[in-house]
């Protein structure tokens, strides 16, 4: 085999091995860059008292709500978040509210709403776990919303919409809400 041809070969072959890596390596840094990491393995409290991590729904779409009591466009979404979970929970989604504020505070919102999703309390440092997740002004309310891997599938920084909710469900669970939007 000429020498130029085996070069050629031992090239490509290279290239093709970088190309592999990169595809399998690329989507795990680029995750971990994200937040979702930080986000999956970050410790809460549930207003019951009980220790929570996200990565206890694993499996399941997350839709995550920062949010505080005090945040009137955090209070605008709640009954769209409500619904959204009466929806979708059939179908393997989980809306999860992670509060930043008081345990009481949340507790008495939570029963004059109907919250019917977890509700995590959050302390100062969900701020820089908002910003790690894209959200660099530490604005409320704050949605990201994690696909069944958790990968971060979306992110928004003010009141979420339903035909926003809804979209990004759709491209997450297409057979799941056709069916339903019908």
């Amino acid at each position: 085999m000429p020498a130029a041809r085996r070069e050629a070969l031992i090239l490509g072959g290279v290239g093709l091995l970088a190309a592999a890596m990169g595809a399998l390596v690329g989507p795990v840094l680029l995750q971990s860059q994200s937040g979702a990491a930080d986000l999956l393995s970050a410790s809460f409290t549930e207003i019951s008292g009980k220790p929570r991590r996200l990565l206890d729904w694993s499996g399941k779409v997350l839709v995550c709500n920062f949010w505080a009591t005090w945040c009137a466009p955090c209070r605008e979404e709640v009954p769209m978040l409500v619904a959204a979970r009466e929806r979708h929970a059939p179908n393997g989604v989980e809306v999860v509210g992670i509060a930043i504020d008081g345990e009481a505070k949340v507790r008495e919102f939570s029963a004059a709403y109907g919250i019917n999703y977890p509700l995590l309390l959050a302390d100062a440092g969900a701020i820089e776990l908002m910003r790690k997740l894209g959200n660099t002004a530490g604005g409320l309310p704050y949605t990201v919303v994690l696909d069944r891997r958790g990968a971060l599938a979306y992110r928004k920084l003010g009141a979420l919409t339903r035909p926003e909710l809804e979209r990004v469900l759709a491209d997450l669970l297409p057979s799941e809400i056709e069916t339903k939007v019908r």
